[in-house]
């Protein structure tokens, strides 16, 4: 990874309490070390997108967009519903792409990954995500593309990665996004 630690608005696209892809993002976060700081964005805290509310838009809303304005990229870890992207990604893609400050997404390089117990691990929702971030000007990560299955033995008791495999794969992926968010090419 690079020398500078580079700082990282995170989404997950789950507000479940015990939810797989905030252990995920956990694991991935501890696996950074020092060359990534994660900031979590409280995401489940926007209502629900609505035109109407745009003229008293919600507080939290210039917070996320000024922490995502002060990262330096950008990591969407989210689960899938039904082949899609889950409502409260959809609501947070929708309530930074509009209002005042205008698109908080524009310009803005990032990652997409997630996880299911599913054997498919998020594909769809992933692939579904990346259609809308061209229209939202997200510049996102073509490769490697990250679906995990995740099973009994892919967390420890601690939430972090238990296969030595899992290790390398994702350290893999980190260093590859480290390289991305810095401005490497494709």
């Amino acid at each position: 990874m690079t020398m500078q630690t580079l700082k990282i608005a995170v989404v997950v696209g789950s507000a479940r309490k015990g939810s797989i892809n905030r252990t995920y993002a956990g694991a991935l976060e501890v696996l950074a070390g020092g060359g990534m700081d994660f900031d979590y964005l409280p995401v489940s805290e926007l209502p629900l997108y609505n035109t109407d509310l745009e003229g008293d838009e919600p507080a939290v809303l210039a917070v996320l967009k000024q922490r995502i304005k002060q990262a330096d990229g950008v990591l969407f870890v989210s689960p899938e519903h039904n082949r899609s992207v889950t409502a409260l990604m959809k609501n947070t893609l929708d309530w930074l792409s509009r209002g005042q400050g205008g698109n908080a997404w524009a310009g803005k390089r990032a990652a997409v990954c997630g996880a299911s117990p599913g054997a498919r691990g998020a594909d769809l929702s992933q692939m579904h995500l990346r259609q809308i971030a061209v229209c939202l000007g997200l510049e996102i990560m073509p490769q490697p593309e990250i679906y995990v299955q995740v099973k009994d033995t892919t967390f420890n008791e601690h939430g972090q990665f238990a296969q030595e495999r899992d290790l390398t794969y994702q350290r893999r992926f980190l260093d590859r996004v480290a390289e991305w968010i810095a401005g490497g090419q494709p």
